[in-house]
């Protein structure tokens, strides 16, 4: 049996395989080693990975926001460590995850847009050049979290038409103090920033959500593909914010005389078929 997971800040997808055949696939909390500690990493695997996937696990392959450095490689590795004592456990970045499922063993370039954002060079072996995403604070652009925070922002200093903030606060029954204290106070705040993709969706057709939406993919653009030599490469993209706004996207893209080639919204299938090879 082999496990394969693929996680973001705001879920993780686990698939478990046996013989190159997916038995089992579920959906659990997102992990990431920089917002949460190994206890509360092994607490999600013991509470929501053993219960439906089982201890018997030969291999476990995970890919994962916030596990680009040994440290938090570590931490991960630990917590899967005491569900999966018997298992090989490799720990690697979400950034190779998207490389090896939407490119597999061809070269080109590799860009993220999920809750965070991120891209890579890959040689279709390994990451060889990466530009810092640092983060939602300070960049993450295009980023669903990044994203969440440009709007609520709009939303509370009186940037958006009136009947726009009517809709945003009848749907999430919010005050002003609470999504103040969700941010500066509570735990996880990309992850609270991001639940308002739905939103930005269903109102993609108001002028001002709808340049909200392009300014932060131009962002991505110019601050992240720009720095690589992107006209030798193909260009791909996943992640949720990717594939739901895809047409803003590729609109973008084309503005910077960029073509996307493929966009898919988590690369687990063509991780697991990287991983029968």
């Amino acid at each position: 049996m082999t496990i394969i997971a693929d996680s973001g800040s705001t879920k993780t997808q686990w698939s478990l395989l046996q013989n190159s055949n997916v038995l089992h696939e579920i959906y659990t909390d997102g992990i990431n080693p920089y917002h949460q500690t190994g206890a509360e990493i092994s607490e999600i695997i013991k509470n929501q990975v053993v219960n439906f996937l089982g201890k018997d696990a030969g291999a476990v392959y995970f890919y994962g926001a916030g596990c680009a450095f040994p440290e938090k490689k570590q931490i991960v590795a630990d917590a899967i460590r005491e569900s999966y004592s018997q298992a090989k456990i490799e720990v690697e970045s979400d950034l190779l995850a998207a490389a090896r499922g939407l490119l597999g063993r061809d070269s080109g370039i590799v860009c993220i847009l999920g809750t965070g954002s991120n891209s890579c060079v890959y040689n279709g072996r390994e990451i060889v050049q990466h530009v810092s995403p640092l983060g939602f604070i300070l960049g993450d652009e295009g980023g669903g979290a990044e994203l969440g925070k440009k709007l609520i922002g709009d939303l509370l200093k009186n940037q958006l038409p009136e009947d726009l903030r009517s809709r945003f606060f009848e749907k999430y029954k919010l005050t002003s103090a609470d999504i103040l204290d969700a941010v500066y106070r509570k735990p996880l705040p990309n992850r609270f920033l991001a639940k308002f993709l739905p939103f930005i969706l269903e109102n993609i057709h108001e002028p001002k959500l709808r340049r909200l939406v392009r300014t932060s993919f131009e962002d991505f653009i110019y601050r992240n593909v720009y720095q690589y030599d992107y006209r030798k490469y193909r260009i791909a993209f996943t992640g949720s914010i990717a594939y739901y706004f895809r047409e803003i996207l590729e609109e973008v893209a084309a503005e910077f005389g960029i073509l996307i080639a493929a966009v898919e919204v988590n690369p687990m299938q063509g991780l697991i078929e990287y991983h029968k090879k």
